[in-house]
């Protein structure tokens, strides 16, 4: 009849399901996208590292002294780590500390830089050596996950689980699309036998 609403028909399973892979292909993508190109990009720069200067370096070479009383008996670990750290602005985080009769030794390591500490614990007396890298090198070390701490791993972590998620969702997408799904599905058979076979020929 003229005038009344037109029932609207429940969705079907089809309908749902291929709205779902949809909503997941997409938001997957958008939520991964800086994750994606940073660990795309990253992976060239790996694989040619003079292109962007990552293999430049600086060296900082410098003396200091502590006061004898943190290096007694009980080296107190947490005020030297620090202490050191405030006096030199040194980076990242205390890897290795080493305590000897005669010195300590301690060992800084961050994302494309480093820091060994040399202490007398007799005279107070200690030398550093510093090393620093440019921002791609940093970059590079964060692609590999390199000392970059455990939360910086779950991050590695959790782009991974959602990259694949994104490819598995825009993998099943390909399903409700009648027209493309025998050609999507054999480009995705031929991109899996090219990675392979590449692997076999050319690893040595």
């Amino acid at each position: 009849m003229n005038g009344t609403k037109r029932l609207k028909r429940p969705r079907t399973l089809y309908q749902t399901s291929a709205a779902a892979f949809r909503w997941l292909h997409i938001y997957l993508s958008m939520l991964s996208f800086a994750a994606l190109m940073f660990f795309a990009f990253t992976g060239i720069t790996l694989n040619h590292p003079t292109w962007f200067g990552a293999a430049e370096q600086s060296m900082r070479d410098e003396a200091g002294q502590l006061s004898t009383e943190m290096l007694g008996p009980n080296v107190d670990r947490l005020l030297v780590a620090e202490q050191l750290r405030n006096s030199h602005h040194l980076r990242g985080q205390v890897t290795e500390f080493v305590i000897d009769e005669f010195e300590c030794m301690l060992v800084y390591k961050g994302p494309g830089y480093s820091a060994d500490v040399f202490v007398d614990r007799e005279s107070g007396s200690y030398a550093l050596t510093e090393i620093s890298s440019g921002p791609m090198a940093i970059m590079n070390d964060l692609h590999k996950g390199r000392d970059s701490g455990k939360q910086w791993a779950w991050v590695i972590d959790l782009s991974a689980g959602v990259m694949m998620l994104m490819s598995v969702a825009g993998f099943g997408l390909l399903f409700y699309l009648k027209k493309r799904r025998v050609s999507g599905v054999l480009t995705a058979v031929i991109g899996t036998i090219a990675f392979i076979a590449a692997w076999a020929i050319w690893v040595p």
